[in-house]
Parts: C-alpha cells; sequence; structure tokens
C-alpha cells in the first residue's frame, strides 16, 4: 500500500461523523424494510441505497456535478420525476367504482381534513407557513404530491417530508386499523352494502379526465401539473387506443422514474443537514396528518351511516385518504375481519380513487394559500 492510497484511506476516515453513520443505519434500515417486510420496496429501497451512498465518506455522487445531485436537479428540482408518476398512476387508476358511485367525492374530502389542522399544529411549533403547509401534505398519504408541494414551498424540507409520506404509505396496514378499530363500532363494522355495478359508458370514461381537468384546472389552478399529468395517464387508459403508451406508462416509465425519484430523494438524506431536531418535529406531524385524515374519514363515513338510516359502514371512509388502493384493500380487511363475507371493496375503491383526486386538489389549494406559483 503506498504513500497516496493511505492518505486517501485516512482522509475517507477522517470525513465519517456520527451523523453520517446514523444515516447509514437508517439507509440500512430502509431496505430491510423493504426487503424482509415488503413496505414499500419499489421506494424504500432506492430511498434507502440512495441515502447509503449519500453518507459515505467523500462520496462523488453527491458533489457538484456527482450522479445522484444530476437525478435531484433533473427531476426533483423541476417537479419532472413527481408529475411523470402521476401519469403513471393515472394509467393504472379505474375511476368505475367512483363513477357508479359519486357521493364518495365526499369522503375524499373527508380524508383531507387533517392536511389543514396538522398545518395549523405546524404553525403553533414556530414553522413558518410554508414549511407548515409542506408538512400537512404528508398526512394525504401521497408522495408525488408530498413531493411537489414541499419543493415548491420548503425545499429545505424534502428529504424529511419525502421520507415520512412514503414510510407512512408503506405503514398504511398497521397505522390505519387501530384508528378504524377505535371510532367504529362492532356492529358498525359489520354493516353489509351490496354493490349493484352499473355500466359505465366508455364516453363517460373518457369525458371524466377532461371534465376534471378541465374543473380543477379552472377553480385551482395551482393544481393543474398534477391534476394534469394524473389526469393524461387516464385518458389514455380509458381511450383504449394508444395501449402502448398506457402499457409504458404504467410499467416501464413508472418503473424507471420511481428507481431515479428514489435515489434522489435518498440522496438528500445526508447525515449533517437530515439529523436536526426539526426532522422529529416533521415526523410526528406527518404521523399526526395521518391520524387525523384517517380519523376524519371514518367520522364522516359514521355521519353518512346516521343519514342513510344505517345502511352506510363508516369504514369506508378510511379510504378517503390517498393511499391507492392500500387504503381499500386494509378497509375491507377489516369488514371482512368482523364478518368474512362482508365486501365492501369495491365502496372503498371508490372512495380511495376519491382521495386521488382530493389530495391533488389539496395541494393545489396549498400553493394557491400560500401564493406559490
Amino acid at each position: 500500500m503506498n504513500g497516496d492510497t493511505v492518505r486517501l484511506l485516512l482522509q475517507g476516515l477522517g470525513n465519517v461523523t456520527w451523523q453520517s453513520l446514523t444515516m447509514v443505519a437508517i439507509g440500512l434500515l430502509l431496505v430491510w424494510l423493504a426487503i424482509a417486510k415488503e413496505y414499500e420496496p419499489l421506494l424504500l429501497l432506492p430511498i434507502g441505497a440512495g441515502g447509503v451512498l449519500a453518507n459515505l465518506p467523500l462520496s462523488p455522487l453527491v458533489t457538484e456535478h456527482g450522479a445522484l445531485t444530476t437525478l435531484y436537479r433533473m427531476g426533483v428540482e423541476n417537479e419532472l420525476f413527481p408529475l411523470l408518476i402521476f401519469v403513471g398512476i393515472g394509467a393504472m387508476t379505474d375511476f368505475g367504482p367512483l363513477l357508479e358511485n359519486p357521493k364518495m367525492v365526499l369522503l375524499g374530502a373527508a380524508g383531507q381534513f387533517g392536511i389543514f389542522l396538522t398545518l395549523m399544529l405546524a404553525l403553533v411549533l414556530g414553522f413558518t407557513q410554508n414549511q407548515a403547509a409542506s408538512i400537512g401534505i404528508i398526512g394525504a398519504i401521497d408522495g408525488p404530491t408530498s413531493i411537489y408541494v414541499s419543493n415548491k414551498l420548503a425545499p429545505e424540507l424534502l428529504a424529511p417530508i419525502t421520507v415520512a409520506a412514503y414510510s407512512y404509505m408503506s405503514l398504511v396496514p398497521i397505522i390505519m386499523p387501530p384508528i378504524m378499530r377505535l371510532l367504529t363500532t362492532k356492529a358498525e363494522r359489520q354493516i353489509r352494502m351490496p354493490y349493484s355495478s352499473r355500466p359505465i359508458s366508455q364516453r363517460t370514461r373518457i369525458l371524466f379526465p377532461i371534465i376534471v381537468t378541465v374543473v380543477v384546472g379552472t377553480l385551482v389552478p395551482f393544481a393543474t401539473p398534477l391534476i394534469g399529468m394524473l389526469m393524461l395517464g387516464n385518458l389514455m387508459r380509458e381511450s383504449k387506443v394508444v395501449e402502448r403508451l398506457t402499457g409504458a406508462a404504467s410499467n416501464e416509465l413508472a418503473n424507471v422514474v420511481t428507481l431515479f425519484l428514489g435515489l434522489a430523494i435518498g440522496s438528500t438524506m445526508v447525515g449533517e443537514r437530515f439529523l436536526r431536531p426539526e426532522t422529529l418535529f416533521i415526523l410526528v406531524l406527518g404521523l399526526i396528518a395521518f391520524v387525523l385524515d384517517t380519523a376524519a374519514g371514518v367520522l364522516f363515513g359514521k355521519l353518512l351511516n346516521v343519514l342513510s338510516g344505517g345502511r352506510f359502514n363508516p369504514l369506508i371512509g378510511a379510504a378517503g385518504i390517498s393511499a391507492f388502493p392500500m387504503a381499500a384493500r386494509v378497509v375491507q380487511k377489516e369488514a371482512s375481519r368482523e364478518s368474512f363475507d362482508n365486501f365492501v371493496l369495491m365502496h372503498a375503491m371508490g372512495a380511495n380513487a376519491a382521495g386521488q383526486v382530493a389530495s391533488v386538489v389539496a395541494g393545489g389549494v396549498l400553493l394557491a394559500l400560500m401564493g406559490t406559483a
């Protein structure tokens, strides 16, 4: 081993800090959760890998012209990656259950209630308005929207907000059920809601993304990029004339962009910038927002149950968040847990699809309130 090699080795070891070691451990934890527990592996694995690579001593990947730095500038700073992911989400989403039962839009709206309560709580704790809005949007459990809003309003908090959003998304099956059981009775969870599917014409399915884009884009212009890309993907799906584009958007494009996005976000988890007291506050506030959104959806479901004379299962309200389709599956699991042949999945899918749209609108409302273009 020559002198230059020894000098480089010592220089590398000299740049090892407790922060970098901690972040390497956190990155490896995310990788473990992705592999061993299968918690949102498509994102947690690349995010964890990016965090490890960014915190290795003197890592050239996060220098001024490093590969991970370039990915971040190319796809996160200009919001390209979140928008492309929304094209893929739209191409994979079936809005049929929502079109068959339009009243589920109300549950999608109720599922965003915690965003604004958490915003006010964050303001009390000393965060700026822009930072509080970015933290509140975590409650929607919509990763691309969280990235888009926080990058516009509080880019300095992008890393912890994104990690919180995707971590809680992966924990939907763990966090939601206790809240749902706490706020409902056994009798309410056993309510059966027969699903009578009525045919939705292709014309209606094609008009839906067009009308939603025009209406939301007109009323909430700040949501136009997100809702426009989401509905573009859905229009491709429902038109039946661009199956190659639909397949590419929902598979190759979504997979490649997800990989790049995860690595880029992970690269921002540099110990000296990430391990600060405000990061812990963000994680806690994000969890509070998630809990409040779930609770608000369930409570609104209970209201619908009262108004319907006891014929509406309140569990469906929990699917009003944006974690599509995981939230709907959790609702079905809870309903069948009380009564194994109680099938409410399609109702929950309608509420979940409404939550997907509502979270985008909520993001646009926050941007409008903060006056950010």
